[in-house]
């Protein structure tokens, strides 16, 4: 199944959720580190589509600059998103091909909608909450400007956009409980048993 969500939606807390219910959970953000780490063709490409000034101090690629950067210029994102996005898909797959018979396969895709990536999936899950909180969330939480929330959420599938992907909608406007709750329901609907509590 796929799992998106907005910026700030609390996706990692439904994925995290989803993996202690026993799912095997295939994080789309960690492999788009995996495959930009330095020594891999990912990195050689970032590198020579934006320059050498995208490698931090520590010799990786600096994720804020080259992210200030992308979030500003739809076509420089479209860029950097035609080298990693294909890695990224390959690797998701050699990670699915690998899981136990049986298991139930998550793949977390913070732009599953934007890619359109949504068909390739028996379920897609949605977390939901309305833009002001995810720019309050991405505020207080993350430290950003109110402006660089809105940027990166106006960068983002529209908030009825993933809902109209939708086969599953997670709120996550109430409590951590409530959203735990909403999480065991999909999981049990979606794997026609009782998950392991």
């Amino acid at each position: 199944m796929g799992l998106t969500g907005g910026v700030a939606s609390g996706k990692s807390t439904v994925s995290a959720l989803l993996r202690s219910l026993g799912a095997v959970v295939v994080d789309a953000d960690a492999l788009a580190r995996e495959v930009v780490a330095p020594g891999t063709s990912g990195f050689d490409a970032v590198v020579a589509e934006f320059g050498p000034e995208m490698i931090g101090a520590d010799g990786a690629l600096d994720r804020g600059r080259l992210g200030a950067l992308v979030f500003a210029d739809p076509a420089r994102r479209a860029a950097l998103e035609a080298i990693v996005h294909p890695r990224v898909r390959r690797r998701a797959e050699e990670i699915e091909a690998a899981a136990p018979a049986g298991a139930v396969v998550v793949h977390d895709i913070p732009l599953l909608v934007e890619t359109g990536q949504g068909s390739r999936f028996d379920a897609v899950l949605v977390v939901d909450v309305p833009v002001e909180v995810q720019v309050a969330r991405a505020v207080g939480d993350r430290g950003w400007s109110e402006e660089e929330a809105r940027s990166r959420v106006a960068a983002q599938a529209s908030r009825e956009e993933r809902l109209a992907a939708a086969t599953y909608v997670i709120d996550n406007t109430g409590t951590r409980e409530d959203l735990r709750q909403r999480v065991t329901e999909v999981f049990a609907s979606l794997t026609g048993r009782d998950p392991v509590s």
